[in-house]
This record gives C-alpha cells, structure tokens and sequence, in this order.
C-alpha cells in the first residue's frame, strides 16, 4: 500500500511513517515546514517528503491519505482529496487498524509524564527480552528511536505481541475530535495524572475527563488499568464507570502500589504493602518517581516481575530533552528540559532543588523559560507560573506580548528582583551570561526548539 501521509513532521505522524516503512508499505509525505531533525531521519529511511500542502500532490495518487491533527478545513491538498473523494484516515485510527490490532498494547496517558512512563515501561519490556514495538513522543536514549515495529531476541527480529504507545488526549483530526487514544484498544492503560490542559481544544477539566473516560470504556474486561490514586479527577473519571481491572499507584492510603522515597532519589516499591523492590537510579523528582512506580505496575500485567522492572529502571538512560545535559562551561551546566506547563515545571525545578540539597551543593538554578505551548499562549496557566518557579533562584522568560496576547513580565512580577522577561533572545542570553556563575545551573524550558538558546548560551558563557 502506498500512503501519503498530512503533517507527517509531527512527531506522532513522523513516528507512524517509520512505522508503516517497517511494515512494508510505500511511505511519502508532506508538511508546512519540512526540516531537521525529523527530515532528516525521515529521508534516512527512504522516506519522500514534500514542502506544503499543494493540490498537486493527488497526481501521487496513493491508495490512502493520512490526515494529522495539524490540518485544517480549507488546506489546498484536503480540499482536493474531498473534493475528488478519494480515501482518507486519521494517523490514530491508522495506528489502530494497521499497527496495533492484534497487539497486546499499553498505553499511557496522563496530561504529564506520558514521554518519560512511556519510555520506561518499553525499556522494562525490552530489558526483559519482550522485545516491545513503541511509538513515543519523544527519543528514549536506550533506544535512539522514538519508534519502531518490534525488537530482537537473539539476534534476530522478534514479532512481538507487545506495543507501547504514549496516548495523547489531543484531538485525533480535523474530521474526528475524539481523543487520540481511543483508537489503540489498550489491554494496559496507564493513567498517569490528570489537569487542564489543552486550552485551545477543551473548555474546562470536564471535557478532558470525558475524553478519558471514553479511554477507559474502550479498555477490555481481562484488561487492567493502572491508576494514580492522588488525583480526585481520575477518581471522578471512574466513577463514571469501569469495567476492567484496576489497580492505584501513589501516596494515598490504601493504594496497591506505594512508594518510599529516599534523599539519594532512590524509592522502595511497595506492592499491597509489602516491600518488593528498590529503583536506585540517577533521575530526579517526585514525578519521575511516581512514573517509574506506574511503569512498574503496568509491566507487571504483562507478567515482569517487580524486582526485575526496578532493576531495570536502574539502567534507565531518559529521554532526550527531559533533563538533558546540553554542556558545562566553567562550573556551569546547561540543561533542556520539555516541561512546558507549571506542574511540569515545578516538578523539574523541584527534582533538580532536591537533588542539590542531597548533594550538599551550593549552586543556584537559574530557570529560563519560554512559554509557547498553545494553552499558555491563550493565557490559562499564567497566573500559575510564579508559584511554579519557587524553587529557582533566578528566572528569565523568554516571549512577547504580541506573541503571547499577554504580558510575561507582569505575570512573573509577584518573584521581585529575582524574574526578568525578555523580548529579544540575545538580550536574554546576555543577562543569563552576566548572572551566571560557577556551580550554577541553567534549566531551558520549551517545547520548542526555543531558537537554539541552549547553545547560544553556552557560547556566551565560554567567551
């Protein structure tokens, strides 16, 4: 089958093509904006892509058109593919029919950790010979891939029964405003956490937890969902009903899986109470931990032991951009980090703050921060971001009043001296040089490319 695929430089709809190129079919593509780094690993695996969405592309004539979430009513290419009614999907209901069907799939979603669960819980498999498919979004570093159809076992490809896959809440297509994932049947579903979010696509919580509770309703009898027992919202999701088993991960009471965490970032697995492991590992944060506990519990559906799974975790590597060193310049470190709404940015800053008081180390974190997600472009989160920058010492925001329709500087006014917002980046990355010492360290947050600040600053500081 010959696909063409809409939005294809996405990283759900890049993913997807790697994936169906593995299964045999005709890949070619097309997108506003086609450049690195997912152009780049998409013409590696003899993928044809196209800038734009020009109506001549029907001259291609593929047996289907793959429409992302990206696209809209009115693009010159899905006005001709309507008009001449020729055949088209969604990526996710691709994904569903032609990827996932006949899998055993485990899918997380949560509105954070979706990435870094998603990345654990395929090493987990992967460490214990399952040879798992994934598709993620973002680069797992144990893999060096955010997709593929199987693993090896032996040496050799392994079809594997198992898939994970990250289940994103966004809106499936511009002809289907379901969530994505209710289209992968997941016999595992990890709910991660759940708050607004998504400001451009859903008016308020209630709408989100409606949408999880089509995921839940879609999830088998003889499957198991994992839930995080610390959020009312996914307590009022159930109780809309379920019809699977489930099983709660966190601190609450009379949860079946807890955790005991220790200074070091370490934690011990407590499984109905009873000790069943310890995770020693190098990554930081009360979040990252109740991730890793949730990887643990799903993979234990698929019959990987706990002791296993924690050991597993210990040769955890990240994904790339959560907490990724990006250099060190006399003394200072340099990281990017995805984290892009205020409890992801809390819990980065705050991971990190830990990690310094254990380590008895005197450095200060400067947080630099751009706010460009559409939901904190439309304001909804603003008034949260002093409160989730607690933890820094220094912040420096990056975003202008047109761009944002509101302005940074008053937002970050009630942090004082310590917060200054910027219009121009490299107005920004001298401040962040001039302040900078040795023994800092500099979190960047985005979930862009935030115009390649991290090596502009880290130029600056070497000068």
């Amino acid at each position: 089958m010959h696909i063409h695929i809409l939005g294809i430089c996405g990283t759900f709809m890049g993913g997807l093509a790697v994936l169906a190129k593995e299964a045999g079919h005709r890949v070619t593509g097309c997108d506003a904006h086609v450049y690195p780094p997912m152009s780049t690993q998409l013409q590696a695996q003899g993928i044809e892509l196209i800038e734009g969405y020009g109506p001549e592309q029907i001259d291609l004539k593929p047996d289907l058109y793959v429409i992302g979430n990206v696209v809209s009513r009115g693009n010159p290419l899905i006005e001709a593919i309507m008009n001449r009614n020729l055949p088209f999907t969604s990526g996710p209901q691709w994904m569903g029919e032609h990827i996932l069907q006949d899998r055993w799939v485990l899918a997380v979603a949560g509105t954070h950790g979706k990435t870094t669960t998603s990345a654990m819980l395929a090493w987990i498999l992967e460490d214990a010979g399952y040879a798992p498919g994934f598709l993620i979004g973002g680069v797992p570093m144990n893999f060096g891939v955010s997709a593929r159809l199987s693993g090896s076992a032996g040496g050799k490809s392994a079809d594997s029964a198992f898939f994970v896959i990250e289940a994103d809440e966004y809106d499936t297509a511009f002809f289907d405003k379901r969530s994505k994932f209710v289209h992968y049947h997941a016999k595992t579903a990890v709910l991660n956490n759940l708050e607004y979010d998504h400001a451009d696509i859903f008016p308020d919580l209630a709408a989100i937890e409606t949408q999880f509770h089509h995921l839940v309703r879609t999830v088998p009898g003889i499957g198991r969902l994992i839930v995080n027992g610390d959020e009312p919202a996914l307590q009022r999701v159930l109780d809309r009903g379920c019809w699977s088993e489930r099983e709660h991960f966190g601190r609450a009471d009379g949860v079946d899986w807890a955790m005991t965490e220790h200074d070091d970032g370490s934690f011990d697995v407590l499984f109905n109470g009873a000790p069943s492991a310890t995770v020693r590992w190098q990554l930081t944060g009360k979040h990252n931990r109740a991730n890793g506990l949730a990887a643990i519990a799903a993979a234990r559906h698929v019959g990987v032991p706990v002791a296993q799974a924690a050991a597993s975790l210990g040769r955890f590597e990240n994904v790339k951009r959560r907490m990724e060193v990006r250099g060190v310049v006399d003394g200072i470190t340099v990281y990017d980090d995805f984290a892009h709404h205020p409890t992801a940015i809390a819990t980065t800053v705050g991971g990190l703050r830990q990690k310094l008081r254990h380590e008895a180390a005197a450095g200060r974190i400067l947080a630099v921060l751009e706010p460009r997600s559409n939901t904190m472009k439309l304001g909804a989160m603003k008034d949260a971001l002093p409160g989730s920058l607690a933890d820094a010492d220094l912040v420096f925001g990056y975003g202008s009043h047109e761009a944002l329709g509101w302005s940074l500087a008053d937002a970050l006014a009630p942090l004082g001296e310590r917060a200054g917002a910027y219009e121009d980046i490299s107005l920004l990355v001298a401040a962040i040089a001039t302040a900078a010492r040795p023994g800092d360290h500099i979190v960047v947050m985005s979930n862009g490319g935030f115009g390649g600040v991290h090596q502009k600053i880290l130029e600056a500081l070497a000068r």
